[in-house]
């Protein structure tokens, strides 16, 4: 099969975010995920971005971070990254459908400490497609640069639901460790119902999923559910990295707001369960990142 090269395209400013939403929704009837389809080659690079510090102050009040640090969170550079990701996502050439898509899982590495006032090169492109037993996983890939060096980088998994060769697509949440015990409890937290809100005005994420049970409802949730995200960043915010970091986040099953969930860690390991540390919210490893 012949593959068509990588191309650059250079942004001029950070894309807006409701109108590649609403692309996206528009063009999601319209598309059939597959594993084999064919995905944009695009690498969208954005130089001379800078943080705007307010933004990042509210993102750290909702995700309980202490504000007015000099670096920058491990996961905030997503949010930077998010609307470029938005951008490939929503294109008549991203072959999975926008509306329905679940981010399953997130690598994180940090590099070295990254000051909040500098100015960095974001690159957003799509790895690559892959057979999941419940449909067909994206991989998205953003990079962080400043200079010459790369200093962070994520590695997004996204899954389309779909009917795969052994019949439709399997029902129910991530199937966790069997052999994995709970962590010891470390925190528990009671989340507010404005929780999604909040995260949304922080981050630029408004996904209807997210802001209230009535959306919510429409897209098979009895209520509004915390963003992926934020339950990533409130674990690691709670846990503490080092300067120089790597974490992996996988989402097992949605946080419906309000609600209690209980915070776990251990031998570098966190997650989160529900308030009665049953159910698996989200699971993952942290560490240094290796000299």
């Amino acid at each position: 099969m012949t593959t068509t090269a990588p191309t650059t395209t250079t942004l001029t400013g950070v894309p807006a975010l409701p109108p590649l939403l609403l692309r996206g929704a528009l063009l999601s009837p319209l598309k059939r995920p597959r594993p084999d389809a064919g995905f944009p080659r695009t690498r969208l690079v954005l130089p001379g971005l800078r943080v705007d510090l307010a933004r990042l102050a509210a993102y750290e009040r909702v995700c309980g971070m202490p504000t007015g640090a000099d670096a920058l969170p491990l996961t905030y550079p997503h949010v930077l990254g998010f609307p470029a990701t938005m951008r490939l996502m929503s294109g008549r050439d991203f072959p999975l459908p926008l509306l329905g898509l679940v981010h399953t899982s997130i690598d994180l590495t940090r590099r070295a400490v990254m000051p909040a006032t500098a100015e960095y090169e974001l690159t957003t492109y799509v790895g690559g497609l892959a057979p999941h037993r419940r449909g067909t996983e994206a991989t998205v890939v953003t990079e962080v640069r400043a200079g010459a060096d790369l200093v962070w980088e994520s590695r997004s998994t996204y899954l389309a639901r779909h009917r795969t060769a052994g019949g439709p697509a399997a029902e129910g949440r991530e199937p966790a460790d069997p052999a994995a015990r709970p962590l010891p409890e470390r925190a528990r937290w009671r989340l507010a119902h404005d929780v999604g809100r909040r995260y949304a005005a922080a981050s630029g994420d408004r996904n209807p999923i997210h802001l209230h049970p009535l959306t919510a409802r429409l897209f098979g949730f009895p209520r509004a559910i915390a963003h992926g995200m934020w339950t990533v960043a409130r674990c690691l915010a709670e846990h503490g990295t080092p300067d120089a970091a790597v974490a992996r986040a996988r989402f097992r099953a949605p946080v419906l707001l309000p609600g209690t969930v209980t915070y776990g860690a251990g031998d570098g390991r966190f997650e989160l369960r529900d308030g009665e540390g049953r159910r698996l919210h989200v699971s993952g490893e942290v560490g240094p990142y290796p000299a």
